[in-house]
């Protein structure tokens, strides 16, 4: 297991793909706007020892849309009802599409989970207070989780990009994706996410599904 997640982890490979990779058919999900919230956060906005209450689990190990929502306030607007996501993170961040911009009034950069630095701050409402978040509004950039069997099953390593084609039983507007991050991990299972502004572009269709037809770019983080 620890030689799988080092060989995925890291760039040593050409610029191929393997059969499997190719052949893969990769389950999409489409991610509306939400919110992570650190601990403190969350007590600062539902009160003093409240629990975050787990609702429906999401695709990913571990990973629950919990019943609890918030409101997010930017200069121009605000946008009710954004479900959190959980369990807690050591930081909080807020996620909305590229559209959503424009309704906040803010400009939010295409980043990769947890990488904050330089992004927008915002207001995060709940039922017993606000948090004046400094940083952390992002668009996440479209991505696909995988386990480190399954990186190394298909050439691939965590930080490398790939082009991903987009397939459907009726579909009406067929999509390749370029520019789709790799994120490995051996609490991850194989799944695509989206934002609302991409599934919107393709039309998607109910249990539509992503195929790996080409490596983008390798990971150059210096390994």
């Amino acid at each position: 297991m620890a030689k799988q997640c080092a060989r995925a982890l890291h760039f040593n490979e050409p610029k191929c793909l393997t059969l499997e990779a190719l052949s893969a058919e990769i389950p999409i999900n489409v991610s509306a706007h939400h919110v992570h919230l650190s601990k403190e956060d969350f007590e600062e906005l539902f009160g003093k020892g409240a629990k975050l209450t787990p609702g429906k689990p999401l695709y990913q190990p571990g990973q629950f849309a919990a019943k609890e929502t918030v409101s997010l306030i930017g200069p121009k607007g605000r946008i009710d009802n954004v479900r959190i996501l959980g369990p807690f993170r050591n930081k909080t961040q807020v996620e909305i599409s590229c559209t959503e911009q424009f309704k906040l009034g803010l400009h939010a950069p295409i980043r990769d989970s947890g990488h904050l630095e330089g992004t927008p701050g915002i207001i995060i409402e709940g039922p017993k207070g606000r948090v004046e978040l400094p940083e952390g509004v992002i668009c996440a950039k479209r991505h696909i989780h995988m386990s480190p069997e399954e990186a190394e099953k298909f050439g691939l390593h965590d930080g490398d990009t790939v082009m991903v084609s987009i397939e459907g039983e009726g579909m009406e507007r067929e999509l390749i994706y370029g520019d789709v991050l790799i994120r490995v991990s051996p609490n991850y299972k194989l799944e695509m996410h989206v934002d609302t502004d991409e599934a919107n572009a393709a039309n998607f269709p109910r249990h539509a599904k992503g195929r790996i037809i080409q490596v983008h770019t390798r990971c150059s983080c210096g390994y």
